[in-house]
């Protein structure tokens, strides 16, 4: 039986859109919302929006976008309908964009990180989609990879033994980047509340500092969250302290390395870690899991893995750290 692709339309037309992987072999797993939706062959990306002629133009023509507006607002005025919107521009339009998108009554919105800039107008719209029955799945995209999935798992499992503490790093702003790192503690763990907020570094945002912080678990699992700055390099890292081992996810989740309690051959009666060992992640397939689990919440009721709600959770946590800055 031939399936009806679901028509998409693309807000914003920069890297996460499409750009990063228009220079990309078309055989590569995608790594934007275009080039998901391109390989998976129940959609078709059926109109775009960017106010930029000369990138919508491109972005049209390399992806093959029959339709492009200058803004979301001209939608309203055409006969289109969408089944998914995915929102990708600056998350300074992210409210009006969502506010329009909600109005076209698509079944889902697959909106970027954060969602808005403020809590309170996230809040906002994650209940307006509730109200219209519109799903909203948020791009945290760890939730869609294997590897942390499988993390959790073994962690509530107690495969590696006894969680003693976490150490993560990174930069580039705490609602930017940061979010992603609590969002993705908030799934591996659970609910985590703050202990300390450390002094804030301006490496990138203006009015979106990278902070460090003391958080712990409700079991009382320290996490310590260290600031790196964006000036120098991109990092986005977390080690796992567990009472068998070490486990470290770095660049994002594109390699994973751990290391093993043994006995020590130096020191008799002393346990040590062995020699590490660096295995390829499975996260350059998430946003391929992403565009496969939107489709199967919109055709069979599938949970969505990254949602609104869990979003919502995130960035209340990040309003509350930012709230605990201490004092210059």
């Amino acid at each position: 039986m031939n399936l009806i692709p679901l028509n998409v339309l693309i807000v914003g037309c920069g890297n996460i859109a499409g750009r990063f992987d228009m220079n990309r072999p078309s055989a590569d797993l995608p790594f934007t919302h275009a080039g998901a939706y391109t390989q998976d062959q129940r959609y078709q990306i059926t109109a775009c929006v960017e106010p930029n002629d000369l990138v919508r133009e491109e972005f049209m023509g390399f992806w093959s976008i029959p339709v492009g507006f200058r803004a979301i607002d001209e939608v309203l005025n055409c006969s289109h309908e969408f089944d998914v919107i995915s929102i990708c521009s600056p998350t300074t339009c992210h409210a009006h964009d969502l506010d329009i998108s909600i109005s076209l009554k698509p079944k889902l919105i697959f909106c970027e990180k954060p969602v808005t800039t403020s809590a309170l107008e996230t809040e906002r719209l994650v209940l307006e989609c509730q109200k219209t029955y519109i799903q909203m799945a948020i791009n945290y995209t760890r939730r869609w990879d294997q590897d942390v999935s499988q993390l959790q798992t073994d962690i509530k499992n107690g495969r590696f033994g006894q969680l003693r503490s976490v150490i993560g790093v990174y930069n580039k702003g705490l609602l930017n980047n940061g979010s992603h790192l609590l969002d993705l503690l908030n799934f591996l763990l659970g609910t985590i509340h703050i202990v300390k907020v450390g002094k804030p570094i301006q490496d990138f945002f203006e009015h979106d500092p990278t902070v460090p912080m003391w958080l712990e678990t409700k079991d009382g699992c320290p996490v310590h969250i260290v600031a790196a700055n964006a000036q120098d390099y991109a990092i986005f890292e977390l080690q796992f302290i567990f009472s068998t081992g070490v486990l470290v996810m770095e660049d994002g989740g594109m390699f994973w390395r751990s290391r093993q309690v043994t006995d020590s051959d130096t020191f008799k009666g002393y346990q040590v870690l062995a020699d590490s060992v660096r295995c390829q992640g499975n996260y350059p397939h998430a946003m391929s899991q992403a565009v496969d689990n939107i489709y199967r919440a919109i055709a069979q009721g599938d949970s969505l893995a990254s949602t609104g709600e869990s979003a919502l959770l995130t960035q209340y946590l990040c309003e509350q750290i930012k709230q605990a800055i201490p004092i210059q």
